[in-house]
């Protein structure tokens, strides 16, 4: 089996889509307007999914208090600072400093406008090659 997306029930899908497209080179390969707008978002490679919606039928997590540990989007990245500094520019805000791990990775923590935590990670060996 193959995963095929993630979900997050967000407050405003329309804004964070557009945001998504704009700064983390998201793609929108499905959107259903309305009654709960819902947007389906693959990364620029076009490999992972995610899918975000207001539904009112569940309560808006509380994403600000969610530990960046416990939930995240990973974007990777080939320049740490330049997309920390254009991600704050756009809105984000920087929460954790840059980490180095063992294994040689750099990995940092941002939210989104939303209170969304995203990482970004520069790793020494990317986890997925392409299909050949």
């Amino acid at each position: 089996m193959r995963l095929e997306h993630i979900a997050l029930n967000v407050a405003d899908p329309d804004a964070m889509a557009r945001w998504y497209t704009s700064h983390l080179g998201m793609q929108i390969v499905r959107h259903i307007p309305t009654p709960n707008a819902t947007y389906f978002l693959a990364d620029s490679a076009r490999m992972s999914v995610i899918e975000i919606y207001h539904n009112p039928a569940a309560p808006v997590p509380d994403y600000a208090a969610f530990s960046p540990l416990a939930l995240h989007l990973a974007f990777s990245t080939s320049d740490m600072e330049a997309d920390i500094a254009r991600l704050v520019a756009a809105g984000a805000t920087h929460v954790a400093p840059i980490d180095v791990t063992p294994a040689g990775d750099r990995l940092t923590f941002l939210r989104d406008p939303w209170q969304i935590a995203i990482q970004l990670a520069q790793r020494k060996t990317p986890l997925l090659q392409p299909a050949s």
